[in-house]
């Protein structure tokens, strides 16, 4: 279920776990299957993933970090499915993203002795990116 009418659609490069998000939640929209539940796998995941950098196992760190990408995906769209959006969850959902993604760049700091002040401001250009990109997208979305 898309967040945008079909018109105004648009080709978005770090949606490309959408399809499989949309399966994932079609196959929960029956089940008592909660989107906080989804938001706890993908919590799980990329705790896992941050565990397989830090021990430089990075085929398996990367399908987990695919994996919580997709199951990112797939808890609004349960969410929408369900006709159970919350802010509760959507809070729940950013402060996760934040923490996994400076655990993220931590882990990467951590194996690579990089300097500090490298990994804080990758960090902040990754929450910057992607704050603006959710501050353009909500009013794109809002719009239509």
């Amino acid at each position: 279920m898309s967040k945008l009418p079909k018109e105004h659609r648009f080709l978005d490069l770090s949606d490309y776990g959408r399809p499989i998000a949309t399966l994932i939640a079609n196959r929960l929209m029956s089940t008592k299957v909660t989107p906080v539940h989804v938001t706890l796998a993908f919590v799980i995941s990329g705790l896992v993933a941050v565990t397989f950098i830090v021990y430089g196992h990075f085929w398996p760190a990367l399908f987990f970090l695919l994996l919580k990408s997709i199951l990112d995906a797939a808890d609004g769209e349960l969410a929408r499915l369900k006709n159970t959006p919350s802010h509760t969850g959507r809070y729940f959902d950013s402060i996760s993203d934040y923490v996994l993604n400076f655990l993220v760049i931590s882990s990467i700091w951590y194996i690579t002795k990089s300097d500090l002040l490298l990994a804080l401001t990758a960090f902040v250009g990754l929450e910057l990116q992607g704050t603006l990109y959710n501050y353009y997208y909500a009013i794109l979305k809002n719009r239509y």
